[in-house]
């Protein structure tokens, strides 16, 4: 049989090491590689190409549900997102940016390697704990939204937010994403006009809001 090719995205090193030994002890297993922010997770996916990534949902500097959504058309590797937090926006966003699965962290052993294999298989999963009631909200949103609107941020708008909400300062954010200081600016300009926010205060609350942050993160 096939081995199922697996990588890990997730920002704490002990976290990974405990991951680590769970997926060893699954029968058919192979980790192909270790991440520990979206920019990594991006790079490395192109480079091992795993069948599944365990994706962390709160990975700083580009967070898990943006890495899920550019990795959207990549043929061959499927997104289970990984996540402590049970909240519908959260598990809303991850099913719309193109995750096949989102996996609680406190699950058991047994609903992690039913995650990975029906995920690898194809298939989507969802922890019990969420499925029941965020599945209704997300069917009656996508009616409502007619299939599902276009976001109101553009990637790069939602990856610059994510950075002003985890602290990081004008020059620090352009040297991270290779962009001159004065383009930062204009991106920030932009999210303020686009959401109707004038502090960065509020670009925070908005981020945590939207899902984009947590409230731990800040």
């Amino acid at each position: 049989m096939k081995a199922m090719r697996v990588m890990l995205a997730d920002d704490h090193a002990l976290f990974r090491a405990g991951i680590r030994s769970l997926l060893l002890a699954i029968e058919g297993v192979e980790i192909v590689g270790e991440a520990r922010d979206g920019h990594e997770a991006l790079r490395m996916v192109a480079e091992c190409k795993p069948d599944v990534l365990l994706l962390d949902v709160a990975l700083p500097e580009l967070n898990g549900i943006e890495v899920a959504e550019r990795l959207r058309d990549t043929p061959g590797t499927r997104v289970l997102i990984l996540s402590m937090f049970a909240n519908e926006e959260y598990v809303l966003r991850s099913l719309r940016a193109g995750a096949a699965g989102y996996l609680l962290k406190d699950s058991t052993v047994v609903e992690l390697e039913a995650a990975l294999r029906s995920v690898a298989d194809g298939g989507s999963y969802l922890s019990p704990a969420v499925s029941g009631h965020v599945l209704a909200a997300y069917t009656r949103r996508v009616g409502e939204e007619g299939g599902g609107a276009e976001p109101v941020l553009t990637p790069r708008q939602r990856e610059v937010l994510q950075l002003i909400a985890e602290g990081h300062g004008t020059k620090e954010i352009a040297a991270r994403l290779c962009l001159s200081a004065k383009t930062v600016e204009t991106h920030r300009a932009q999210l303020m006009d686009r959401l109707g926010i004038h502090d960065v205060a509020g670009l925070v609350r908005y981020a945590i809001r939207a899902g984009i942050v947590s409230a731990d993160e800040v």
